[in-house]
């Protein structure tokens, strides 16, 4: 918005005050970090089996480390019957055969000290998967185990004596009742995704600490800390309160399998999961006190709301989680938002995040499609922009810095068991395949990823154009050497201390970054769905006059190293970076 008068010396005013002299000794390594997401299974295979592991992830530690990434997190590694590919754990203390072994693990840990990247490891803590040693303790009702999950007798069948229901109402994340009954002990047990995986009862004091013991077993191994799975789904309505209540019906989803049927007040959300997390971090404190080094993160998975979400970053006198993810790119943000929609989605974010905490910025996961189908793909590498210039932590999905695209999959191709659920007239609302295809590195056989005669999911059409051998050769632009050049800014002082404004103005999304006797840096992306020129003056008269272009999106004709200008003409869905560094700074599309 094209703020004016008071309202823009305020806010001004508001901002100068932000730009103190760096202070870059009271900076965490995680602060200004850029984080990858592997998805295991897809990033590189080292055997020829077509499934990725960890030799694959060692492998390409360096090219993780040349495009400017801090620290990676993985998704689950551990053993696994693979019912929800990894997410359904049957032991946290060991390695999944197909993906390697723990002397393989402690290898990795090692390079990646060596190259100087931090391994952030998945933790699932809501569930377990029914093959694990503790649920068949628990089932068979074995003293120290019996109330480590949740079991219920259930409700008289009124139309059958021989018969039990389930306790209540509940529908699982994957459709259809949450609770399954266990002939073995002769009551319902509770699970929130698959029956594959029941989850784990945190009333528990037995579980609270083996959990716990998990943490301190990777920490030990090396763990730069943990991203944690489903948090929201940890507790639910304690039973001692009065049983399991039905939850209220959502009239907006009148499909009764849909887990949006309901409107889910006693399963996710509860207070009692804002002190878990606090407990958490307490581990690895302690961790980090008793062994030194820097500091280890927590970093959260929660779609809820700011009021309940930011309570994870702790109070006046509890730490919490550093990172609790902001998914408003995602969740608020598609391919036809407007200008005025990013500055919205921003200030969700920024206006309630507590004061003194660090900002991050999400665009893509496993879970969600990917960057360019979702946001079109003129779109790309302003999203990319986006995340690296706003202040705070950047978090990149596997696949996101070269550009790929969704994979469009077969019923028959289809694995994702949120899909399988369903049926092959709606499997594609639900499927997450198509975001979790294998990494597209060169366009060989199987676009690099494998030398088996298949991979586990097909690969994508596109990967003999968007992929890391090609992206990086040509003598023009790409994805890839705009992601690099991202990143690379980042090291200047005013992205890491400095104030920051970001506005909509003529439907042109403004970001502006500078530090006072410093550089400036200008993120300009033009949301019509036409040409339009821009007078930056007019805009904020406070943009330096000696700003050249450093980035531009893919399509774009502009010459980096060009002067900006005053008056700068944007093509529709058109990005550009520009700055005042009268320097060679970059290593890519350097002035």
């Amino acid at each position: 918005m094209h703020i004016k008068g008071f309202a823009l010396l305020a806010l001004s005013v508001a901002f100068v005050l932000a730009c103190k002299a760096p202070e870059e000794n009271k900076k965490q390594w995680w602060e200004t970090a850029q984080f990858y997401q592997i998805y295991p299974r897809s990033f590189k295979d080292s055997n020829g089996d077509g499934i990725g592991d960890l030799n694959g992830i060692t492998s390409k530690l360096e090219y993780l480390k040349e495009i400017g990434v801090t620290a990676t997190w993985l998704s689950p590694i551990f053993t696994s019957p693979m019912a929800d590919f990894g997410y359904d754990i049957s032991n946290f203390v060991d390695i999944q055969p197909e993906y390697g072994t723990l002397t393989d693990f402690d290898a990795m840990i090692k390079k990646a000290n060596e190259v100087g990247i931090k391994i952030i490891l998945d933790f699932v803590p809501n569930h377990s998967s029914d093959e694990h040693e503790w649920f068949i303790r628990s089932e068979n009702r074995e003293k120290g185990y019996e109330d480590l999950y949740f079991w219920d007798d259930g409700k008289d069948d009124p139309k059958d004596p021989t018969k039990r229901l389930p306790p209540s109402n509940w529908i699982s994340v994957f459709r259809g009742s949450a609770w399954k009954w266990s002939e073995k002990r002769k009551q319902f047990y509770y699970h929130a995704f698959l029956d594959k995986q029941p989850d784990l009862n945190y009333r528990s004091p037995t579980l609270v600490q083996l959990m716990k013991n998990v943490l301190k077993f990777w920490l030990e191994r090396g763990v730069a800390g943990f991203r944690i799975d489903a948090v929201p789904n940890l507790f639910e309505i304690s039973k001692q309160s009065g049983g399991y209540p039905d939850e209220p019906v959502n009239p907006n989803e009148p499909d009764d399998q849909n887990y949006d049927h309901l409107r889910h007040i006693y399963v996710i959300d509860q207070p009692e999961t804002i002190d878990m997390v606090y407990q958490w971090r307490k581990v690895l404190i302690d961790h980090q006190n008793a062994y030194g080094g820097d500091e280890r993160i927590l970093m959260i998975e929660t779609y809820s709301e700011p009021a309940y979400s930011n309570q994870f970053y702790g109070n006046k006198t509890t730490e919490g989680a550093q990172i609790p993810f902001n998914f408003n790119l995602i969740s608020r943000v598609n391919k036809n938002t407007n200008a005025e929609g990013f500055v919205e989605a921003i200030d969700a974010w920024m206006k309630a995040m507590p004061s003194g905490k660090t900002a991050n910025w999400v665009i893509g996961n496993h879970d969600n499609k990917r960057v360019p189908t979702r946001y079109g793909i003129k779109r790309t590498d302003f999203m990319n922009m986006l995340i690296m210039i706003l202040p705070g932590v950047s978090v990149t999905y596997q696949g996101e810095e070269i550009g790929m695209l969704d994979v469009e999959l077969s019923w028959e191709d289809t694995v994702d068991p949120a899909a399988c659920n369903s049926n092959s007239d709606i499997y594609e609302q639900f499927s997450r395949d198509p975001c979790r295809t294998p990494f597209q590195w060169d366009n060989t056989k199987n676009a690099g990823f494998s030398t088996g005669a298949t991979t586990w999911l097909p690969v994508g059409e596109t990967y003999t154009t968007y992929n890391v051998a090609v992206e990086s050769a040509t003598t023009g632009n790409s994805h890839l050497k705009i992601f690099k050049t991202l990143t690379d800014m980042r090291e200047n002082k005013a992205l890491q201390y400095g104030g920051y404004r970001y506005f909509s103005y003529n439907n042109v999304f403004i970001l502006k970054r500078w530090i006072d006797g410093g550089d400036t840096i200008l993120l300009i992306f033009n949301a019509n769905s036409q040409s339009i020129t821009v007078n930056l003056k007019d805009a904020d008269e406070s943009i330096p006059d000696n700003m050249r272009i450093s980035v531009v999106s893919l399509e774009s004709i502009k010459v980096i190293g060009s002067a900006l200008g005053s008056s700068v003409q944007l093509a529709a869905d058109e990005a550009v970076v520009a700055t005042s560094v009268e320097r060679k700074l970059f290593r890519y599309g350097s002035l």
